[in-house]
């Protein structure tokens, strides 16, 4: 007996040791097969966990490690798009990524930015997900992240648009943290209390005019690496369709960013191979102000929304302000009871929650992160909500009519099917995705949302829509229905996948798997355009201007 709880105490803490250091943020769909009495086979485990290594091959010199992993939470769902990639868990359809039993996947279109990992950073992240697990020899509820699909004779139409991967912050978020820095170092304070590790901290960039807005190379959730990796795991998902296409290239496509080209080039190194080159084609788009509405980038394009500046571009960061002033004053009295010689500003204080997530894609781990409790970071989830709900999203008058150009030119190729091609990538920034999930309109709130509160019970959540690295895949269904006759020309749908969560259209979910027929969904994009107008038109630009896109094509 004694022999046998010896080994289930050295089980339960190597599966708590792997439990910590799995890249995955998600809740397995495949549950281990480990019994509960008995003997164990540690060749079980290993079959249903993918390679990881831990936390000491990612040694930094400059990272320093948090306090405690806390129960049921998870900093890195918070974050707002400022931290790394997670997979979305909220209001997804069960059943995983993998096609519904019977269905073939005909064609796959993604588009895509910034990518990021998810190893936990702090006394506030774990890298399970929102709900941490904590592990007693009689009660072991293990969810690792695992997706199992099988394919045969699956032919799979695939169009992905993808955010860049993990970057280090912009030039004017920077700006504002180095500034915040050397205003404490010309102080001549010793900090204390929350902030006391800030006294032997380094920033974490010693170049910031050569990394500002580029894309991280260090850590576990470099967007070097992540942007590889998640080509191999979209290769892995779709190898077969490299063999489906007639033309001699697959094109992708990226807008005319450092960090956003850097990305599909890594993107393209995992999925094509190191010599992607031979096999694909790379098509820059600039990010320039004359392309009308044949732009990957139409918040560059439509002079309206940029000199609008009470509903334009700048909503956002308007609304921004007016949330931020119900929960910031607080956090500054707090810590100016640690500090007297010093009181923080609003902005201030939101740039040390920012240090959080940058940090943590450059390091692995943040201090910064446990700074602040649990509710401070669930306002700063929901002030990064604000800002991209009224910048580009569902709150923005232009948002939705930019967002439909892609979203039109996609339903014309998931409509014309494989004679179009098998595979689509296009790479982007968070603020060219959200204005196309804005014109799908899948996250509906009834309310706009308010800047007074936090609205809980919200659709939208930055976080795991447009995480770093964040992406949406459109796919193209082929299922049978009726007779063995009728299964030679199957029914067709179209299935949504963001950041590996399917999600259902609200208005059309009657097919497999919550999936909406075809001619149903070009429908639903032909009404949702005339309901929204004409781009030129809202935008301020001329007949003569580009009215959508057409370089998307094979």
């Amino acid at each position: 007996m004694s022999r046998y709880l010896t080994a289930i105490s050295a089980f339960v803490c190597l599966l708590g040791s792997i439990l910590l250091l799995t890249r995955s943020s998600s809740p397995l769909t495949l549950p281990l097969n480990i019994p509960k009495n008995g003997p164990f086979s540690l060749a079980d485990f290993y079959q249903n966990v993918p390679y990881t290594s831990s936390w000491a091959s990612w040694w930094h010199p400059a990272r320093l490690k948090g306090a405690l992993i806390e129960k049921h939470w998870n900093t890195l769902y918070h974050l707002g798009g400022n931290g790394p990639w997670v997979e979305k868990i909220d209001g997804v359809v069960q059943g995983g990524i993998g096609p519904p039993d019977g269905c073939l996947v005909e064609q796959v279109h993604m588009v895509g930015g910034l990518i990021c990992s998810t190893l936990g950073a702090s006394r506030n992240a774990l890298v399970m997900g929102p709900k941490a697990l904590f592990l007693e020899p009689s009660h072991c509820p293990v969810h690792l992240s695992l997706q199992v699909l099988f394919i045969a004779d699956t032919w799979f139409f695939s169009s992905k648009m993808s955010r860049h991967a993990e970057r280090f912050p912009t030039v004017k978020a920077g700006g504002r943290m180095i500034e915040l820095l050397d205003r404490i170092k010309g102080l001549n304070v010793t900090l204390s209390g929350d902030l006391q590790f800030v006294n032997d901290w380094i920033y974490f960039t010693q170049e910031p005019e050569k990394h500002l807005e580029q894309l991280t190379t260090t850590g576990p959730y470099a967007g070097t690496l992540e942007a590889f990796t998640t080509g191999v795991k979209l290769r892995t998902r779709y190898e077969h369709l490299l063999n489906a296409s007639t033309n001699a290239k697959t094109t992708l496509w990226a807008s005319d960013s450092a960090r956003v080209i850097d990305t599909a080039r890594y993107f393209s190194a995992g999925f094509f191979g190191i010599d992607w080159q031979e096999p694909a084609n790379l098509v820059i788009i600039p990010e320039t102000e004359d392309l009308g509405g044949d732009t990957l980038t139409p918040g560059d394009t439509c002079t309206k929304y940029r000199q609008d500046l009470t509903h334009g571009h700048d909503y956002g960061a308007i609304m921004l302000a007016r949330f931020q002033s119900t929960y910031l004053g607080a956090i500054g009295d707090r810590l100016e009871q640690q500090n007297p010689d010093i009181r923080f500003s609003n902005g201030e204080i939101y740039s040390m929650q920012e240090m959080c997530g940058f940090e943590t894609t450059v390091r692995g781990g943040s201090r910064w992160c446990d700074v602040f409790t649990r509710q401070d970071w669930l306002d700063f989830e929901y002030a990064r909500d604000v800002i991209h709900y009224y910048r580009t999203g569902p709150g923005n008058p232009y948002g939705s009519v930019m967002g439909w150009l892609w979203l039109n030119a996609t339903t014309n190729l998931l409509s014309a099917g494989l004679s179009a091609g098998p595979l689509f990538f296009s790479f982007v920034h968070d603020g060219d995705i959200i204005p196309m999930l804005a014109a799908l309109d899948i996250f509906h709130d009834a309310v706009d949302l308010p800047v007074t509160h936090v609205a809980k019970a919200r659709q939208w959540r930055t976080s795991q829509l447009t995480p770093m690295g964040g992406r949406v895949i459109f796919e193209r269904l082929g299922c049978p229905h009726g007779s063995e006759a009728d299964n030679q020309h199957p029914e067709i749908y179209v299935r949504i996948n963001v950041n590996d969560g399917i999600v259902a259209i609200p208005s059309c979910k009657a097919g497999p798997g919550e999936s909406c027929l075809l001619s149903d969904f070009v429908n639903l994009v032909k009404l949702r355009g005339e309901e929204l107008g004409d781009f030129r038109q809202t935008c301020g630009l001329g007949k003569d201007a580009a009215e959508k896109i057409t370089f998307l094509h094979q």
